[in-house]
């Protein structure tokens, strides 16, 4: 993966230094609270500072993905039905510095009618938002990237906002069966801000993406 990148772009997928750098910046994160849900873009908070978005098909373990960086077990709710956030949710970590949690998509047992509306108010959040710093795309390792991931990669890259692509559920898969799935998609996608495997049961590359997200928050 080429490691360079212009102004306000930050590469992810690298194992950090290790020390009190780290642990400082997965506290930051732990400091996550729940300021808002909205259905509609008129509930947005206000669109100033720095925000880092959350997205993933319904099951891919968004929310887990979430809870996992911030070390806490319910922040961002885990549904035991698939489809359940029908907002987009916004977590402070401090002032004007936000972690946001699109909703789930893909879902069959949610109306068209329903898909659609949340399709809209994702795409919109995306293309309007100048607060939206990097996009992280959470994905389950063993599905790869579905059409509805590449709808809003595109709509992402329209905007040209940096992407991480988190192939996540690793513990799923082999040592060796995970490594060659992250080296096809690093062949397939070289161009991402971010890629790596993720396991938020496991805490593989949890430090990492912690890592990237608090860069993408400071600036």
């Amino acid at each position: 993966m080429n490691d360079s990148g212009g102004p306000g772009l930050r590469r992810c997928g690298r194992r950090p230094a290790p020390g009190a750098l780290m642990d400082a910046r997965l506290t930051s994160l732990a400091a996550a609270r729940f300021l808002l849900g909205a259905g509609h873009p008129s509930h947005f908070p206000a669109d100033t500072g720095r925000e880092v978005a959350f997205a993933g098909r319904s099951n891919a373990g968004k929310s887990s993905a979430i809870n996992a960086l911030t070390g806490r077990r319910a922040l961002a709710r885990v549904a035991k039905t698939p489809g359940r956030t029908r907002q987009i949710n916004f977590f402070e970590v401090a002032r004007e510095r936000r972690l946001v949690d699109l909703p789930g998509y893909g879902y069959a047992r949610v109306s068209r009618a329903e898909q659609q509306r949340w399709a809209a108010l994702m795409e919109g959040y995306l293309r309007s938002r100048r607060s939206l710093v990097a996009f992280v795309l959470i994905t389950d390792v063993r599905r790869g990237v579905v059409a509805a991931d590449e709808l809003l990669l595109g709509v992402a890259g329209r905007a040209r906002v940096p992407v991480c692509l988190v192939l996540g559920k690793a513990d799923k898969l082999s040592r060796n069966e995970a490594r060659t799935a992250l080296l096809r998609a690093r062949a397939d996608r070289p161009d991402l801000a971010g890629l790596q495997l993720f396991s938020a049961l496991r805490r593989i590359g949890v430090e990492e993406l912690a890592e990237c997200v608090c860069g993408w928050l400071s600036g």
